[in-house]
């Protein structure tokens, strides 16, 4: 699990160059990319990814360079149809060859939550059984992670750095922790990537289908999920 401070030193470096400038993004992100998927970190590093509104630049993004990094998705049985659906569009798309799907124990889901209602009474409780449990096994083998997370998302985002120490050692490497909206949006369209279904109609955040609402305009794009909670955060980014 040890990672040597130097590795920490190159992406963080190559960080400053992907926060410098709007002109300057792209390039800082292949560079932070590079080195953590290249470097010695090569084989201990996994994408995590939700599928959802603007997550195909970063898939893109790491395809470029290693279209096998493993890519570890929450499938929590609980989601849009359309998530989904995207989910195997944009892994065809992009040639990605390890996409995961993570799963509860079926054991854990019948002792837990037999009706499938957890999230009604308990969205933490439901947060845990099907994301945060399913995700701490399946990174046992992995010293380090790569997450989609940018600082315009939500004001709890807002001082997100490039590289932190994950709540259990790991490192955590936000590569498009910079990047604006319109940056996303605008290279989505260069790419000519295939947009999430229902990013048109207002879903800017999407996760699972109970807990996800469109948002409105002024609000920022996390507002819609678990709307009315003081809840912010499913708790893989304790």
């Amino acid at each position: 699990m040890e990672i040597d401070q130097t590795i920490i030193d190159a992406i963080a470096q190559a960080g400053v160059q992907a926060g410098a400038q709007a002109d300057a993004r792209a390039g800082g992100t292949s560079a932070i990319l590079r080195a953590a998927l290249t470097g010695p970190l090569r084989g201990r590093i996994a994408l995590v990814s939700s599928f959802g509104s603007e997550s195909a630049v970063m898939l893109a993004f790491a395809a470029d360079i290693d279209p096998a990094v493993p890519v570890l998705f929450l499938e929590t049985g609980q989601h849009f149809p359309e998530t989904l659906a995207y989910r195997d569009q944009l892994t065809a798309h992009l040639g990605l060859s390890d996409v995961r799907s993570l799963r509860p124990a079926e054991r854990q889901l019948q002792d837990r939550d037999p009706q499938g209602q957890l999230w009604a009474f308990d969205p933490d409780a439901c947060c845990a059984l099907r994301k945060v449990e399913p995700l701490d096994e399946a990174m046992i083998p992995f010293a380090a992670w790569l997450t989609g997370r940018k600082r315009a998302q939500a004001a709890t985002r807002a001082q997100l750095p490039i590289v932190e120490r994950a709540r259990d050692g790991r490192l955590k490497i936000n590569p498009l922790a910079h990047w604006t909206p319109a940056e996303l949006d605008a290279e989505m369209t260069r790419r000519a990537l295939p947009r999430h279904p229902l990013a048109g109609l207002g879903y800017r955040s999407i996760g699972c289908a109970p807990c996800t609402r469109p948002v409105g305009e002024g609000e920022d794009a996390r507002a819609g999920r678990w709307a009315g909670l003081a809840k912010t955060e499913c708790g893989i980014h304790a």
